[in-house]
């Protein structure tokens, strides 16, 4: 066999190897509009709850070569709404809070995780993008109570960050610094 012809057969097996690992790599799995919520939960200095919502989001769950997953979340700071509140929704919209006309989406992205992490609940870390600013965060996700989280049953989950570490720090004298975010997810299936 001639060098040129074996670099040939080299690259010809390079590609056939590439290719059958694409294949076997399954498509990410959108959310589930019908069944996934995003929401959060701030208290004022004198204790009462503000509970808001993301009603506009999307995310998938991806599938990493190695068979570990990787979730990305967006969701979009122009849509808060704050308990049925205009004045509220309007507030947490404005430049005090997320500053949705700068920074219109919050993103998270996962580090890969295994697949008994949605069975056995724990830590999930990933890095939180909100109001330009990048940081490693960490949501604690619930024990799957069904055969395959987040297909025939949501996960859910929560995470606690700080408005200060993102310049959120308008309204400190009435809200605190912490603000609880919290998720319920469900996939569609993979088609």
């Amino acid at each position: 066999m001639t060098a040129t012809r074996a670099r040939r057969l080299a690259t010809l097996l390079a590609l056939a190897v590439l290719a059958a690992s694409a294949q076997e790599t399954p498509p990410a799995r959108r959310f589930d509009p019908a069944h996934t919520r995003f929401g959060f939960e701030l208290r004022t200095r004198w204790g009462q709850r503000i509970l808001g919502a993301f009603p506009r989001h999307a995310g998938e769950v991806l599938t990493l070569p190695d068979g570990r997953l990787q979730v990305r979340i967006a969701l979009d700071a122009g849509a808060v709404t704050v308990e049925d509140s205009r004045r509220w929704s309007a507030l947490a919209r404005g430049e005090a809070f997320f500053d949705a006309a700068r920074s219109p989406r919050i993103d998270f992205l996962s580090e890969p995780f295994s697949h008994e992490l949605l069975h056995t609940g724990g830590p999930l870390r990933g890095m939180l993008t909100l109001r330009g600013r990048r940081r490693f965060e960490t949501f604690m996700l619930d024990p799957g109570h069904c055969q395959r989280p987040g297909l025939d049953c949501d996960l859910t989950g929560r995470g606690l960050i700080h408005r200060a570490h993102y310049g959120m720090d308008g309204w400190t004298f009435v809200l605190s610094d912490r603000v609880r975010l919290d998720l319920r997810v469900r996939v569609l299936e993979a088609p």
